[in-house]
């Protein structure tokens, strides 16, 4: 792994707050990295959006909360804005 690709997954690591909610490893990232071609936007939003699947865990009167909507949150500062004139 070269030093652009060590920095551009400490980068998602961060993005994806993966510190305080592991949820990909290191070969998860360079996956959706290379299927993504590389765009760092594209990889973050579409591993913000993975994320944020329901994560609301309830066992004998123990409820964690959900994540979901916050990691959604995320996303939406990694996602492509779509924006442009339409033809006629």
């Amino acid at each position: 792994m070269d030093l652009s690709t060590s920095k551009t997954l400490e980068r998602l690591k961060v993005v994806l707050r993966e510190k305080d909610c592991p949820f990909f490893d290191d070969e998860d990232l360079l996956f959706y990295l290379s299927e993504n071609g590389n765009d760092f936007n594209k990889t973050a939003y579409q591993c913000l959006i993975l994320k944020s699947e329901n994560t609301t865990l309830s066992m004998s009167g123990l409820e964690l909360g959900d994540t979901s909507k916050y990691f959604r949150r995320l996303a939406q500062q990694y996602r492509k804005n779509n924006s442009r004139v339409l033809g006629e």
